[in-house]
C-alpha cells in the first residue's frame, strides 16, 4: 500500500489473511503504533546497512562512504525512507536513528582529527549540515523528482564544497569522495555513473 501510495487502512491490511483487525490492536496497539513499527523497520534496515561501512586511515571516504551507504540503504526502501522522517508516526526505539546519526558524527570527528577539517569544525554541526544535503537529495530521488543522474553531480559539487569550506583540499576532498562513494554502493552504482 505504501509502494502503491495508497492510503492504508486496517480493513486493507488485514484483507486475505488469516487476521482480524484486532490484530493490529493487539500487536501494535493501533495503526499509529503499526506505522511505527514500520518506521522503525526503516530505521533498523539503515543501521545494519551502515554497519557494513568500515572505516579506513581516510576519515573523508569514510563520511563519503557512509552518505553512499546511506543512499543506497534510501533507494533500496523507498516507501521505507519516506515513513522513516514521518515525525508524526511514533518510533519504538530513538537509538537506531541516533546510532546512525552517530556514525556520521564520528566520521567528521575523526576528519577534524586528522587534520582534513579545520578544528574548529563542530562535528555535530558539520554532520547535520551532510546530512541535511544528504538526506534532501535522497527524499527527492526516491519520491522519483529528480533521478540519479540528475542528483548525483549536484550533491557530489555540493559535497566538495562543504568539505573545502571545512579546511580540506577541495582535490583531495573529491578523491575521498569519490572513492567513498564507490566503496558506500559495494560496487552497486548506477551505471550510468561516471564513477562505475
Amino acid at each position: 500500500m505504501l509502494a502503491r501510495r495508497e492510503p492504508v487502512s486496517l480493513r486493507k491490511l488485514v484483507a486475505d489473511t488469516d487476521f482480524s483487525t484486532m490484530a493490529v490492536y493487539t500487536y501494535f496497539d493501533g495503526m499509529p503504533g503499526l506505522l511505527g513499527a514500520v518506521r522503525q523497520e526503516g530505521f533498523n534496515r539503515l543501521t545494519a546497512r551502515l554497519a557494513g561501512v568500515v572505516a579506513t586511515d581516510d576519515p573523508v571516504r569514510d563520511l563519503a562512504a557512509i552518505g553512499a551507504a546511506y543512499t543506497s540503504s534510501a533507494t533500496a526502501y523507498p516507501d521505507l525512507y519516506a515513513v522513516m522522517f514521518d515525525g508524526t508516526l511514533p518510533l519504538p526505539d530513538a537509538q537506531a536513528a541516533d546510532a546512525t546519526f552517530g556514525q556520521l558524527i564520528e566520521a567528521v570527528q575523526r576528519a577534524v582529527t586528522a587534520g582534513r577539517f579545520d578544528a574548529e569544525v563542530d562535528p555535530v554541526g558539520f554532520a547535520n549540515e551532510v546530512w541535511m544535503l544528504g538526506h534532501g537529495a535522497c527524499m527527492l530521488l526516491v519520491r522519483g523528482v529528480v533521478t540519479f543522474e540528475q542528483v548525483e553531480p549536484v550533491l557530489t559539487a555540493g559535497l566538495i564544497r562543504l568539505y573545502a569550506g571545512a579546511g580540506d583540499d577541495a582535490d583531495l576532498a573529491e578523491q575521498s569522495l569519490r572513492s567513498g562513494w564507490a566503496a558506500g554502493w559495494e560496487g552497486r552504482l548506477p551505471p550510468s555513473t561516471p564513477w562505475h
